[in-house]
């Protein structure tokens, strides 16, 4: 077991850790137990009902969180001819086409968090699969980051929107926010990701499809929240 510092240890005790809270109070608990000295990430996790293994049973998708992450995205753009312009003039960090694409193959440093292609660029980022896939850049179009419109995808990404999918073990982690928002914006923000969470239940999912949720900064202890935030859900 992993050892935890005076902090952790003293966060963890102002709380029951097998209670789970309205999601409101919980967001105000990381806030108030934060005691990093950097702006924490607050990060939501999400454990589902799905068999990881079954394709129909993928978990994935975007939402627009009202309040952004409070982080700034570098995203790059594949693109060739005019788009690259477009993509240019709507904020993105780094733009090419197949040149970029082998300078990335050769050994260049990836220095973006996202990426994004128009389809006809397809071919030559998935060259790249290798060094984009274990990553989790791969472009794709159920995250809508494979699009002609590579300017609308840019501004949206930039401005707060973001992707979520499940790992192997069936949970999906995603940041809503920093330590430094308003508990009222990380609610907000939770609220978004879970009406999308909702929204994505595969078809082929049994049983009870949220177990669990909890959320926490980057350096405090993860606390329950109330389910109550998606059975409100599950009638809509």
């Amino acid at each position: 077991m992993p050892k935890h510092g005076k902090q952790f240890n003293g966060a963890t005790a102002t709380f029951d850790k097998q209670t789970a809270y309205p999601a409101v109070e919980a967001t105000q608990m990381v806030k108030d137990m934060a005691f990093a000295k950097f702006d924490e990430t607050v990060e939501a996790v999400f454990k589902l009902g799905i068999d990881p293994r079954n394709a129909d049973q993928l978990v994935r998708g975007t939402v627009a969180l009202p309040h952004g992450t409070g982080k700034t995205v570098r995203i790059a753009v594949f693109a060739s001819g005019e788009k690259l312009a477009e993509a240019e003039g709507a904020g993105a960090d780094v733009v090419g086409g197949k040149e970029f694409v082998e300078s990335l193959a050769g050994g260049a440093s990836l220095e973006f968090d996202l990426a994004i292609a128009t389809p006809d660029m397809m071919a030559e980022v998935g060259k790249l699969g290798r060094i984009l896939g274990p990553r989790g850049l791969m472009p794709n179009p159920k995250a809508g980051t494979v699009t002609m419109d590579v300017a609308k995808a840019v501004e949206e990404f930039k401005g707060g929107k973001i992707e979520y999918r499940n790992d192997r073990y069936g949970n999906v982690a995603a940041p809503v926010g920093k330590v430094s928002f308003e508990a009222a914006q990380l609610y907000e923000n939770l609220s978004a990701l879970a009406t999308e969470i909702m929204r994505a239940r595969p078809a082929a999912a049994k049983g009870t499809y949220v177990k669990n949720i909890s959320i926490s900064s980057t350096m405090g202890p993860g606390i329950k929240v109330d389910l109550s935030i998606v059975e409100k859900l599950l009638d809509e």
